[in-house]
C-alpha cells in the first residue's frame, strides 16, 4: 500500500478508496469538531492542505486552527497549507464556471504532486453557491463532475454544508453527488450516491 492509499481517519471512521465527502453540519462548532483533526493529522503526515472558505470567515478559520494547536502561519510559509477564499477560486474570473474550476482543481493537485506531497487534503465550504454569482444547479453539476476527475486512493476532499443555510431539496441533491457522507458527526458510505454521468443527465433534463 502506498502512503497515499493508506486509510485516512475522519469523523469516527476512515476514508479508504472513495475520498469525495459530503459533510453535513449544524453550524461551525460541529464542522470544526470533525475537520480539525483531519487537518492536523494531514499536516503532521506531510500532506498538502488546501482550504477554500468564506472570505468573511478567514480570521475565524485561522483562529480555530490555532486553538487546536495547528501552526497555520508556519505551514502557510512553508507552502504546505494554502487557505483560499471564494474570490480567488470559485469567482476568480467573475461568475462561477464549473469547468474552469475543475481545471483549477486539477492544477492544484498536479502542483501538490510536483512539490513532493504524497497527498492533498481539501476542505471546502459549500456556501459559495448561495452567492448571487452562482446558483445551486451549478454547485450540483460541479460536485458531480468532481467525481469524474478524482481517482480512488488519491487526494481527499471534504465539502462542508451548513444545514442551517441550505434547503432540504439542495441537501438531498448534494448527497447524491458524493460517495461518502458525514451525518451526525460520523463518516459513512453513502447509499444514495449516484454515478456522475447519470446524475448530470438527470440534472440537465430538468
Amino acid at each position: 500500500m502506498t502512503p497515499a492509499a493508506a486509510p485516512i481517519p475522519l469523523a469516527g471512521s476512515h476514508l479508504c478508496h472513495a475520498r469525495h465527502v459530503c459533510a453535513f453540519f449544524h453550524g461551525a462548532d460541529e464542522q470544526y469538531e470533525a475537520t480539525l483533526p483531519y487537518i492536523r493529522d494531514g499536516l503532521a503526515a506531510g500532506h498538502k492542505a488546501v482550504h477554500i472558505i468564506d472570505p468573511a470567515l478567514r480570521d475565524e478559520h485561522l483562529r480555530r486552527m490555532a486553538s487546536f494547536g495547528i501552526d497555520a502561519g508556519s505551514a502557510g510559509r512553508d507552502g504546505q497549507l494554502a487557505v483560499h477564499d471564494w474570490a480567488d477560486t470559485f469567482f476568480a474570473q467573475g461568475d462561477f464556471d464549473a469547468d474552469r474550476m475543475l481545471a483549477q482543481l486539477e492544477a492544484v493537485l498536479a502542483g501538490g504532486r510536483a512539490q513532493g506531497y504524497p497527498l492533498t487534503r481539501f476542505v471546502a465550504h459549500a456556501e459559495w453557491a448561495l452567492d448571487p454569482r452562482a446558483n445551486v444547479g451549478q454547485l450540483l453539476a460541479f460536485e458531480a463532475k468532481v467525481n469524474t476527475m478524482w481517482p480512488e486512493d488519491a487526494d481527499a476532499v471534504i465539502c462542508c454544508y451548513d444545514l442551517n443555510r441550505f434547503s432540504g431539496d439542495v441537501v438531498i441533491e448534494a448527497l447524491r453527488t458524493h460517495p461518502m457522507v458525514i451525518i451526525g458527526g460520523i463518516l459513512q458510505e453513502n447509499p444514495f450516491f449516484v454515478q456522475p454521468e447519470r446524475f448530470l443527465q438527470e440534472l440537465h433534463a430538468h
